[in-house]
């Protein structure tokens, strides 16, 4: 059973978390610069160059219409290994989980001083110490081995009403897992409800994927452009800029073009964020991929949120569960779902409801992580038994003592069972990102 702490904590979580969905709306959310939406006392992390703890982050925007923006993830095994065993020489002393190193504190400095600089001044084009801050490249002709990175698109959780892809327990877990997969990680930050309902997550997951595959081909065009003989034109000349604007150069992401392998792309839900997940894996099979170079080649399920009218053992009997208990959660579906849709059986909810058009033949490998005192549980056992069934490789991974979100939450996502529970999660995304496995990807 959980500590007498935990158990303290989930009563003080259910008030808090269930204020904040009966007081969510614009009077109690504010807005980035992007215009992403964020909860009261929901500061996020802001985005850092530098490669403090081996990775560097940054946020993009990539609609202006509906605000949707990723962070992406970049672990510091993508430098030329000089540089790193410059950065991990002075580090090696101090990463010891918990404490800061001096060097960490000088970077921070150095960064902070630097966007002070910038914000004072527009046109400042002052150079912070390149060992400390990646500001991103495409790699020259010369280099021939850049290393390309498998990429895992995490969705997080928070009942589709609360939580952000830059909240400080996101941050951490999407930090370990950049760092234990090796893989660029692009974490989503999707609409929220009551102002966005259903399907407003779900449109920003699939155009998340389609951002990522319109990446892909922009970096090819680029690169093939690179080969032109130099006779044809010259990088001065208009021609060349009419082509590559049409091309859509000045869009290109330098981090996934320089490292990114869509090729190997899995991906990652937290509680509702797995419903999202699993939603584009459905539609990628219907399409029969329509991404291309994008390939999923697995999805990582961690306790997905879901939900139906007959009741499942788990249901019942841990329906007072520890932080997400039943009536929280439906009070986010009430919030997330559509009036007239919110009391049905919706496919939102409930992945047993199979839709004719959406078969689970040939959907990717899905691991499902599910936890002892979670009251869904059940429920997302039996979806993994009818992937089984339809002959996807399926394996469900259960943590005894463990409630909902005990890997990912913020009280929780530093004990030894959420370390235990990445590293089990990488070790099964790697089986798929680094070849083996392959044949069993759509």
């Amino acid at each position: 059973m959980p500590s007498i702490g935990v158990k303290l904590y989930s009563v003080f979580f259910k008030l808090l978390l269930r204020h904040r969905m009966l007081n969510t709306g614009a009077a109690n959310t504010t807005k980035d610069g992007y215009g992403t939406i964020s909860r009261a006392n929901a500061a996020g992390i802001p985005a850092n160059a530098s490669f403090v703890d081996g990775v560097a982050t940054k946020d993009v925007n990539i609609d202006p219409f509906t605000s949707l923006s990723l962070r992406i993830f970049l672990p510091q095994t993508v430098l030329p290994r000089d540089q790193i065993r410059q950065l991990t020489a002075a580090e090696v002393l101090g990463f010891v989980r918990g404490h800061e190193t001096e060097i960490e504190k000088e970077w921070e400095h150095a960064y902070r001083e630097g966007q002070n600089k910038r914000a004072s001044s527009g046109d400042w084009k002052g150079d912070l110490n390149p060992t400390n801050v990646y500001q991103g490249y495409l790699p020259a002709k010369s280099v021939r081995n850049h290393k390309k990175l498998p990429i895992v698109v995490q969705f997080h959780g928070g009942g589709f009403v609360i939580g952000s892809k830059d909240s400080a327990s996101n941050d951490a877990f999407c930090r370990r897992m950049a760092k234990l997969c090796n893989a660029i990680v692009i974490a989503v930050g999707y609409r929220l409800a009551p102002e966005h309902k259903y399907p407003a997550a779900f449109e920003d997951g699939f155009e998340a994927l389609t951002w990522l595959s319109k990446q892909a081909n922009l970096a090819q065009c680029n690169k093939s452009l690179e080969h032109v003989p130099s006779g044809f034109f010259h990088k001065g000349s208009e021609m060349y800029r009419e082509l590559v604007d049409s091309f859509g150069e000045n869009a290109i992401e330098p981090w996934l073009a320089a490292h990114g392998d869509p090729s190997r792309c899995v991906l990652l839900g937290v509680s509702n964020g797995s419903n999202i997940a699993d939603y584009i894996s459905r539609q990628l099979v219907k399409s029969g991929n329509t991404l291309e170079p994008l390939k999923v080649v697995g999805q990582a399920l961690m306790y997905p949120f879901v939900n139906g009218k007959v009741q499942t053992h788990s249901e019942i009997k841990l329906a007072n569960s520890y932080f997400f208990d039943k009536s929280s959660c439906l009070l986010a579906w009430k919030l997330f779902l559509p009036d007239d849709e919110a009391e049905e059986d919706h496919p939102a909810a409930n992945p047993l409801i199979i839709d004719p058009s959406l078969p689970l033949k040939g959907m990717p490998p899905t691991l499902t992580v599910v936890a002892e005192l979670d009251w869904m549980k059940d429920r997302a056992v039996a979806y993994a038994e009818a992937l089984r069934k339809a002959h996807v490789e399926a394996p469900v991974l259960e943590y005894k003592d463990a409630v909902h979100e005990f890997a990912t939450l913020d009280i929780l996502v530093n004990t030894r069972q959420a370390e235990a529970c990445a590293e089990e999660i990488a070790i099964w995304i790697k089986k798929y990102t680094s070849g083996r496995g392959a044949e069993l990807a759509y």
